[in-house]
């Protein structure tokens, strides 16, 4: 069913893409592309200020995250792929974790202050955007 165009929902086993068709010029343009899977491992990052700023990975579905400093844990999370999925989320509290998004759309920091704290993050042409937020401080 290579290059099918639907006009209703679509399933597919090997991934697909969103498209828009110029009614003039007959014209495809891409809008994303979605693969046929999504990397489910799991991160597991310790940051501490003393150690500088701990890099939240792109590779990993999961970031399980570990602050060790009182005065809080700088951490960066780079741009991703249109429709790209992250899960950060605090699994031992030695001080608040603070997340700067390179592009953020909801904001400019999250930060981290419990365990149990977490964020789903999606990336789209505004950058990443919380779509789900259990006890994080979006800022």
């Amino acid at each position: 069913m290579a290059n099918t165009t639907f006009t209703g929902p679509v399933r597919s086993e090997n991934g697909f893409e969103s498209i828009t068709k110029n009614t003039t010029t007959g014209a495809i343009t891409v809008g994303a592309t979605y693969g046929a899977t999504i990397n489910g491992g799991v991160q597991s990052l310790t940051s501490d200020a003393g150690a500088g700023i701990g890099a939240v990975d792109l590779t990993n579905l999961v970031t399980e995250l570990t602050t060790t400093d009182a005065l809080g844990a700088p951490l960066t999370l780079a741009n991703g792929s249109a429709g790209q999925v992250k899960i950060i989320t605090m699994v031992v509290d030695g001080g608040d974790g603070i997340l700067t998004p390179t592009t953020f759309a909801s904001g400019t920091t999250i930060t981290f202050n419990d365990v149990g704290d977490g964020v789903i993050l999606v990336y789209g042409t505004a950058g990443w955007v919380v779509v789900g937020n259990n006890g994080a401080t979006i800022a």
